[in-house]
């Protein structure tokens, strides 16, 4: 694969915008997710003269008849895109007091802003696929990057910060519910955020939500003053539920199906719930499941339903479901 680099003006790259023979979106890119704070502080870096890492282009289609072609953007897409709105005044950056406007800038240091070298690797004339599979490469630092990893290079903002934050809380940790690996995979997090989800909406299947609320509120998260209240309530009561580690309430499917039911019971239904007896119950309950794993209570139809469901595709919405509908039924019988 024979590519080349060489430094291209930016006022080349952001006329070729300008006039469609530059493509900063073919449709294999990923959509915009900086927030604007990510914006702001990558025009300083452009307006005060430091170097950005090297963008990649390849060449688009071109019209035999005309000799007209254009080039798409594989890899810069959000760089590139952020210098054309401030150039062009766009609503979509917000620069506030933090960096004057295009239009302010003396025309020197206008000047200075389209005279800047951006460094380009020409791809050339690569077919589409090996574009494709380029842009997936320089978008993953590793081939083992999981789901959460590749969602945390792209979104930094206030939801996934959120979800940070509460994968910290210290019952976590004294119920072991998160291994060393999880927590290195961000695994950790994933679960945190699969928890703000339904909570703020309903039981969705496996991961499906994910990307969809990361994007939503990578900006701006008004929410969270609420949200984090609610979940501190919730975590604080099952904390005096005072379960030991090795519980079945610390598995990561009956947690996760714990804190849901009892949030929906505290926050939504305002249902006073008595933690003692709720105790009493769930003890029971967990031990007829943990019969079902070791042979014993094949007739104790409602046990065996939930453990079929914590066993096998447990982050399916069918199973988050059959939990949440057995624990539920427990939380109302320990009303107070």
């Amino acid at each position: 694969m024979d590519t080349s680099a060489s430094n291209r003006r930016l006022r080349v790259l952001l006329t070729a915008i300008g006039n469609n023979t530059l493509i900063p979106q073919p449709d294999f890119q990923r959509r915009l997710v900086w927030t604007n704070k990510d914006k702001v502080e990558f025009i300083k870096t452009v307006l005060e003269g430091y170097p950005f890492p090297e963008i990649y282009i390849a060449a688009g289609k071109v019209d035999p008849k005309t000799g007209e072609g254009a080039e798409v953007l594989v890899d810069g897409q959000q760089r590139i895109t952020t210098l054309y709105q401030y150039f062009k005044a766009s609503p979509d950056i917000r620069l506030g007091d933090n960096i004057p406007a295009y239009s302010q800038l003396e025309e020197e240091k206008q000047i200075e802003f389209l005279e800047y070298k951006v460094v380009v690797r020409d791809m050339g004339n690569m077919p589409l696929d090996d574009i494709k599979e380029v842009f997936k490469r320089i978008n993953s630092t590793s081939y083992g990057l999981n789901a959460m990893e590749l969602h945390n290079s792209r979104f930094g903002g206030e939801f996934k910060q959120f979800a940070e934050e509460i994968s910290k809380t210290e019952l976590f940790e004294r119920g072991r519910l998160f291994t060393a690996n999880d927590i290195k995979r961000m695994n950790d997090v994933k679960y945190c955020l699969g928890l703000m989800i339904t909570v703020m909406s309903t039981y969705f299947n496996r991961d499906k939500e994910l990307e969809e609320y990361l994007e939503k509120y990578n900006e701006e998260f008004s929410e969270k003053h609420r949200l984090n209240k609610e979940m501190g309530d919730v975590l604080n009561f099952i904390d005096r539920l005072n379960f030991d580690s090795s519980s079945r309430a610390f598995k990561k499917a009956d947690f996760y199906t714990l804190f849901v039911e009892i949030h929906r019971a505290l926050i939504k239904d305002k249902i006073d719930i008595d933690a003692s007896e709720l105790r009493k119950l769930l003890d029971c309950f967990y031990n007829r499941v943990d019969d079902i794993a070791t042979g014993k209570g094949s007739d104790d139809k409602e046990a065996h339903e939930y453990y079929n469901s914590a066993l096998q595709a447990s982050n399916d919405r069918s199973s988050r479901i059959t939990r949440g509908n057995a624990i539920y039924k427990l939380v109302l019988q320990a009303k107070s």
